[in-house]
């Protein structure tokens, strides 16, 4: 493979990664230490079951699902489960879990051999920006970061997670690199590799952190990171609320962000006003705003994801992730541990475990 950083310049020059140099330059507060394997699990295993639990209700609106389901504390049947309350995949943690089994089997990021590994398989629920990296891949386009999609949906930010094992030092230049790159693979817009950067970031000092911290530095970490690498590009709020509302997506997010702590919003009551669908506008703040009123708890934190939001397995599968590396295996509930089939295509039951047993042995120096 060409090294990370010379791809990255030839990408970057292309036009298809923001040219900042903060990107090239790293956080400004790097943060290292050795990481527990324990964490390492609590935070695949917290993605996989939050989107296993938001899963079968992801289509419904907040309102609806609950006057159907009450409120989901559990597996819901599903029909390619023979109606049982098993937890199954969605594209979500599919698309985590082959990012995971690439990094493995590749010992480190190759960009071709992600996009080819996508493309090749079977993808639950596949969403419109997916479909159109499937379109530009088929149309021949010459290189892998050509074929991603011009999307500010979360995508990508939904697969990104298992980048952080690549650098078991902590948070670094390398790190945000690798992450920029693996992003584009399927999204090219300036706040989809934003997101990505800045969540990865998150979780690497998450999985060090001794013990929860304050809601204001869960916010301010984040969006310190994508004010780092996003451009001033503006961007518009779609629903909601701050309908119509324009600005940089930092901007935006600590307007948002900032409005819900001024008035000591619920989770539902801040996703409602700026939504929380599949718009990165929507899914960040709706992930931010729940860590920073539940990350202590880790099983509220989830279910909250869950009932609260839109695009529920999403936003639960990156609020899975971040408590999961904060509080470790040990802390998520048994129950939902239990009833993971651990899928990541229709029938290879316990993979997901496998990959994360293989993931906590590798030495990732």
């Amino acid at each position: 493979m060409t090294s990370n950083l010379t791809l990255a310049a030839r990408v970057i020059s292309e036009g298809f990664l923001p040219a900042r140099s903060a990107l090239l330059q790293g956080p400004r507060e790097p943060m290292s230490g050795p990481v527990a394997p324990g964490r390492i699990r609590g935070m695949l295993l917290g993605l996989a079951i939050g989107d296993a639990l938001g899963n079968t209700s992801e289509s419904l609106p907040v309102q609806e699902r609950e006057a159907r389901y009450g409120e989901i504390r559990d597996y819901l049947p599903n029909s390619r489960s023979a109606g049982h309350r098993v937890g199954l995949p969605s594209d979500d943690s599919q698309l985590a879990f082959w990012t995971l089994e690439s990094l493995l089997e590749c010992r480190g990021l190759d960009p071709d051999d992600l996009s080819a590994r996508f493309a090749s398989r079977e993808i639950f629920g596949i969403g419109k920006s997916m479909q159109q990296f499937l379109r530009n891949r088929e149309q021949g386009v010459a290189s892998w970061y050509r074929y991603g999609a011009e999307s500010a949906g979360n995508g990508a930010l939904m697969r990104i997670a298992p980048v952080v094992l690549l650098h078991p030092q902590g948070t670094s230049a390398a790190l945000w690199l690798d992450v920029a790159l693996a992003s584009i693979v399927t999204h090219r817009d300036a706040s989809s590799v934003a997101s990505c950067v800045a969540f990865v970031d998150l979780l690497a000092r998450l999985l060090r952190l001794p013990a929860p911290p304050t809601a204001e530095w869960i916010i301010a970490t984040y969006v310190a990171a994508v004010r780092q690498v996003c451009t001033d590009q503006p961007y518009r709020a779609r629903s909601g609320r701050f309908i119509d509302r324009e600005s940089s997506f930092p901007d935006y997010l600590e307007l948002v962000l900032g409005e819900a702590a001024r008035h000591d919003w619920s989770t539902r009551q801040a996703c409602a006003a700026w939504s929380s669908g599949a718009y990165l506008l929507e899914t960040v703040p709706s992930v931010l705003w729940i860590l920073a009123r539940h990350a202590h708890d880790p099983e509220e934190a989830i279910v909250r994801a869950v009932n609260d939001t839109d695009d529920n397995d999403t936003v639960a599968t990156l609020v899975g992730a971040a408590v999961g590396a904060l509080h470790g295996k040990d802390a998520l509930p048994v129950s939902w541990q239990h009833g993971l089939l651990g899928r990541t295509t229709a029938d290879d039951n316990g993979r997901v475990f496998r990959l994360i047993e293989e993931a906590v042995r590798r030495d990732w120096l």
